[in-house]
């Protein structure tokens, strides 16, 4: 397949680029800074731009089969661009006829448990989730074969595999690594089981 990730050069699109060549995949690494890049292994082709311009976004979705994004700011004062991409990549990918996108989210803008723990994350990230919550309404608005996938609390060790997957709330959510995350954002673009679905994954 032909494989575009945006988000190319954060700490889980590095671990997602490395997987889909692994698999065999050509990758396009979309990203505001090629030179994160890692030499090796090298993405098949790399587009500069801001996920914000569509000329830029039509530029790295030439040729693709899927879209994998992996969109958040920085760090948690923002600034929060995930709907803004969110709409731009959602536009330009059916004006183009690419149809299947994997975008990641966050879990606690859905969960519940454990109760005190979640609430203190909806506090402090109020602004984050707000802007995360946006973008899953304007993806879920499209036709596009979408997959919301809502992440748990990310660490950066080895593949654990055992990923857990429901379409419902998570009894205990718990640590996912970086490479889980990225083999289960290939999966779900390689098939069409969770196509227009919100999934909730943990380890």
């Amino acid at each position: 397949m032909n494989i575009t990730v945006i988000g190319s050069t954060g700490r889980t699109g590095r671990q997602v680029l490395a997987e889909g060549l692994r698999r065999g995949h050509q990758i396009t690494a979309f990203t505001r800074r090629p030179r994160c890049l890692p030499a090796v292994p090298a993405p098949t082709r790399v587009v500069t731009g801001d996920g914000r311009d569509p000329d830029a976004v039509r530029e790295a979705l030439a040729g693709a089969d899927a879209v994998i994004a992996v969109v958040a700011a920085a760090d948690r004062k923002g600034p929060h661009h995930t709907a803004a991409v969110a709409r731009v990549l959602t536009g330009v990918m059916a004006e183009t006829g690419v149809r299947r996108l994997a975008i990641t989210s966050a879990y606690p803008i859905v969960g519940d448990r454990p109760r005190l723990p979640m609430a203190l994350l909806r506090w402090m990230l109020a602004d984050a989730y707000a802007d995360t919550a946006q973008m899953e309404e304007v993806v879920s608005a499209t036709d596009l074969d979408w997959t919301i996938v809502r992440l748990t609390r990310l660490i950066d060790k080895p593949a654990r595999g055992g990923v857990h997957i429901s379409r419902g709330l998570l009894d205990r959510p718990g640590t996912l690594t970086r490479a889980d995350v990225a083999a289960t954002l290939l999966d779900t673009v390689e098939g069409d089981t969770y196509a227009r679905t919100a999934i909730n994954i943990t380890g």
